[in-house]
């Protein structure tokens, strides 16, 4: 061994902060406080942890003037009091993100929005909103991961890329390891995948259903019609009437199936509609065989932001305090909508990056109002935000509690310290919290 090798240290049992899969077997190879290398964690994972000291990491607070395309650094003191002066002065605030980060910090960010009187929602409003929609409209018959793994015989993705998003959710829970009841891994199991395309997961599948893009709900509503042993046509959504037939009768002939679905189904024509039936299937299934679903949650945390935003104020996202009181109506008070018809003048982003995802429009009008961004890297949002603030990577450099997928709660484990000064998103929050409270306090007694 040489000597640059002595001093190699190896954290085992850390929680991956990436996707909302949340493996929690990841094994992290350090020297000194340096992450090395990782064992068990994918690609993308492996990169989540070596982002802690990469080159794009922000060290200091930041303030950009109007029209100015450059940042002057600042101290944390002064950006937290800017931070506070315009969330407090503002009418309408809106604040977006929350899928990056612990629950002890959204927490914190949802007392801030009550205070503020503004608009916060999470990154499911462009993701999984439609899926939480349906599940307040008809319920659902969910399963964890765990029993997945050691009880399911059929997995259909419907609608989501697995091997691309969600690498390692196939060799952990569901085609390829071995379980309890599956005790010969994936030749205990079906893959049938539903989607448009080709793609890579599909690649990998015993059934490849190519259903026509935007047909989900009729497909699903065929499917519904078969297993009842009831006629449907010639082709539905680009399908064969003798494939749907052969598909339901697999379903019917399974001992515990799961449908994974993704964004797919829940961003295509029909949205919360294409749930609605989706939930009805698999609760249609249960009249045969055990039968359950799970959405495809893509932040590593977005599942525990509707969990804390739903214990501390009744909505899961898309949440409306300028009324005093939380107020939910998806597509009037998402993130997106606020922006694309200029409602709000003020803006919070933390733990996301709608500079990468939201339309030109609604980023054109962020950069034009007060705005700031707390985020522990360099992203297009923090290139036009007014006000930018480092914050620790919760899962590498803080620990905290996260929601799996399955809505099972998790403790992400610290691996190595932050930056020297850098503070946590619960505790910036936490700084901004009590000055809008003294500021709102001040203003009331004059």
């Amino acid at each position: 061994m040489t000597t640059e090798s002595r001093n190699l240290k190896v954290v085992t049992d850390v929680v991956c902060p990436f996707c909302g899969t949340l493996c929690d077997d990841i094994k992290v190879i350090m020297d000194g406080n340096r992450i090395v290398d990782t064992l068990n964690a994918c690609v993308i994972g492996n990169e989540k942890f070596k982002s802690a000291q990469a080159g794009h990491r922000i060290l200091a607070p930041m303030e950009r003037e109007d029209n100015s395309a450059e940042f002057a650094p600042v101290s944390y003191d002064y950006a937290i009091e800017r931070a506070a002066q315009i969330l407090a002065n503002a009418r309408r605030p809106l604040m977006y993100g929350w899928s990056s980060t612990s629950c002890e910090a959204q927490a914190v960010g949802n007392e801030l929005a009550e205070v503020c009187g503004a608009v916060t929602d999470n990154t499911a409003s462009v993701c999984h909103g439609p899926s939480v929609m349906a599940i307040q409209t008809v319920g659902a018959p969910c399963c964890t991961l765990g029993e997945v793994k050691n009880r399911a015989d059929l997995i259909i993705y419907w609608g989501c890329n697995p091997v691309h998003a969600h690498p390692r959710h196939m060799s952990r829970y569901t085609t390829y390891p071995r379980g309890f009841f599956t005790e010969r891994g994936f030749k205990d199991r079906t893959m049938v995948v539903v989607d448009p395309r080709p793609t890579d997961t599909a690649k990998q599948a015993d059934i490849h259903v190519q259903v026509e893009q935007g047909k989900d709900y009729e497909l699903l509503d065929a499917l519904r019609t078969v297993i009842r042993g009831e006629d449907i046509p010639d082709v539905v959504g680009g399908v064969k009437k003798e494939d749907i037939k052969a598909l339901g009768d697999l379903c019917k002939s399974r001992k515990f199936g799961v449908l994974f679905f993704g964004m797919g189904v829940t961003q295509s024509i029909g949205k919360h509609r294409n749930i609605d039936i989706a939930i009805s299937f698999v609760a249609d299934m249960n009249k045969y065989t055990k039968f359950t679903l799970v959405a495809m949650r893509g932040h590593y945390n977005v599942t525990g932001s509707g969990q804390v935003m739903s214990w501390q104020s009744g909505f899961p996202f898309s949440m409306d305090f300028s009324r005093g009181y939380p107020r939910y109506n998806p597509g009037e008070t998402a993130a997106n909508d606020i922006l694309q018809r200029q409602e709000c003048d003020a803006a919070l982003v933390i733990a996301s990056d709608p500079g990468a995802h939201f339309p030109v429009s609604s980023m054109k009008y962020y950069a034009q109002i007060p705005t700031i961004c707390i985020d522990p890297h360099e992203t297009p949002t923090t290139g036009i935000s007014k006000i930018v603030i480092p914050s620790t990577i919760v899962g590498v450099e803080e620990e905290g509690n996260a929601y799996r997928m399955d809505n099972v709660p998790i403790r992400c484990r610290k691996v190595c310290d932050a930056p020297e000064g850098i503070l946590s998103d619960k505790e910036i929050l936490e700084r901004i919290l009590a000055r809008v409270k003294e500021i709102k306090a001040e203003k009331k007694g004059q």
